[in-house]
């Protein structure tokens, strides 16, 4: 043990002096911004109508995780054979009384900021919950799909359970499943916060009115954007940081161009590869193509088409560089 006696502690003995803040100025800050609001320069929600939960949509989420993957996400006792009914039975009537609260706000906040008469709105947001819970036998059957693509499309995925817990790919396309039966039922501002979510989650930015079908395999993930107006056939497979995008449009051109098709199509059992670039709603990627990674296009290419980029030329630096393995040389600077 050292003898050298420890020096004490000088902070609590320092005096620290805070000048007061001065407050004279938040009155008018207030007041300014207050003006912003209420006459409607800026967005805001200042009124007493409802808008949906943020929070309570996400949940929506994970109690459909628990409803269409039973077992999986629960935190309570896990369901057996005997109780499996019960278990979902309890789970979708929670899950049916709560969409339909949030539906609720959605209907009411879009009839007030359009100045329209919200009578219908309560018993149109328990129909519309009606009709995502019909749907969900079979957007779980898609969903089986799904997962299966990403056994036989990733020699790295062992079994479904993995792929279930951890891919994010399989996250994001479950998120727009659900997101997308509620777009096309017409629901307001509950698909895009579901779809912002799942964003949030896992870097894969999937707008919920593409249309795509069943055997959907996203590898890895990150960086994948699918524009609101593209559509995705059978069997199809994307790799990270591929983009079906659409072309810059004009200032003018985006209210007039705002419901036309401005994405691409996928058809079945095309292959995209990682930072691929797919732009235009013109643009088609035939069945059975491949376009190889880094590829920009915005012309269509028929069935059974390859796009790669030519091989660019590597410059090794270095003592050790040694010819490369395709025989050209090493550059020199």
């Amino acid at each position: 043990m050292s003898s050298k006696t420890a020096e004490p502690c000088r902070c609590a003995s320092e005096v620290r002096l805070v000048a007061a803040p001065k407050s004279d100025f938040i009155p008018s800050v207030v007041r300014h911004l207050a003006e912003g609001f209420t006459s409607r320069r800026w967005s805001s929600h200042i009124e007493p109508v409802e808008i949906p939960s943020r929070r309570e949509t996400v949940d929506l989420l994970l109690q459909a995780q628990r409803i269409l993957f039973p077992g999986y996400f629960s935190s309570s006792t896990m369901p057996s054979p005997s109780s499996l009914e019960y278990h979902l039975g309890h789970n979708l009537t929670l899950f049916h009384k709560n969409l339909s609260q949030q539906i609720n706000s959605a209907l009411r906040h879009e009839c007030f900021r359009r100045n329209q008469s919200c009578s219908h709105c309560g018993g149109r947001s328990s129909e519309l919950a009606d009709e995502v819970v019909r749907s969900l036998p079979e957007i779980r059957e898609t969903l089986e799909t799904d997962i299966n693509a990403a056994l036989e499309g990733d020699p790295a995925a062992t079994n479904a359970d993995e792929v279930i817990f951890s891919y994010p790919g399989f996250f994001a396309i479950l998120v727009y499943r659900l997101a997308h039966q509620l777009f096309v039922l017409e629901v307001p501002l509950l698909p895009r916060i579901m779809s912002e979510y799942a964003y949030h989650r896992t870097a894969i930015d999937i707008h919920p009115g593409a249309v795509i079908g069943d055997s959907f395999f996203i590898d890895h993930g990150a960086g994948v954007v699918i524009g609101a107006t593209c559509t995705i056939g059978r069997r199809v497979r994307l790799y990270q940081g591929v983009t079906l995008g659409a072309l810059s449009l004009p200032k003018e051109a985006v209210k007039r161009l705002k419901h036309a098709k401005r994405h691409p199509t996928i058809e079945d059992d095309a292959i995209i590869y990682a930072n691929a670039t797919i732009l235009g709603g013109d643009t088609v990627i035939g069945a059975r193509s491949i376009v190889g990674g880094n590829v920009w296009l915005t012309k269509s290419i028929g069935p059974d088409t390859k796009v790669l980029l030519k091989q660019p030329e590597l410059i090794y630096i270095g003592k050790h560089g040694e010819t490369d393995n395709e025989g050209g040389e090493n550059g020199n600077l």
